[in-house]
């Protein structure tokens, strides 16, 4: 499945993660940090990755089009932990 967002979509959803979430997303899927990066806009190929988004030209940093969500998907959970209440304890 893909996903068509814009880029700067994409870059506010990397903004909006807590410190170490690049890190922890590529420990979690055995990446490169360097490739997580990618994937949010970043353009250091000497030690990342391609990692499966296509960026076209256009308004609002123009269309991001992710070919692989594991990445987002895991980004989007880590935002809805940092965003969950955490129950009282008794």
């Amino acid at each position: 499945m893909t996903k068509t967002i814009t880029f700067n979509e994409l870059r506010r959803i990397k903004d909006s993660l807590p410190d170490g979430s690049m890190h922890r997303i590529a420990d979690e899927l055995g990446l490169r940090v360097e490739t997580v990066r990618n994937y949010f806009g970043g353009q250091n190929y000497k030690d990342g990755r391609s990692c499966g988004i296509h960026i076209e030209p256009g308004p609002d940093g123009g269309l991001v089009v992710l070919d692989d969500m594991t990445i987002f998907e895991r980004a989007m959970e880590i935002l809805n932990e940092k965003e969950a209440p955490t129950a009282p304890e008794a």
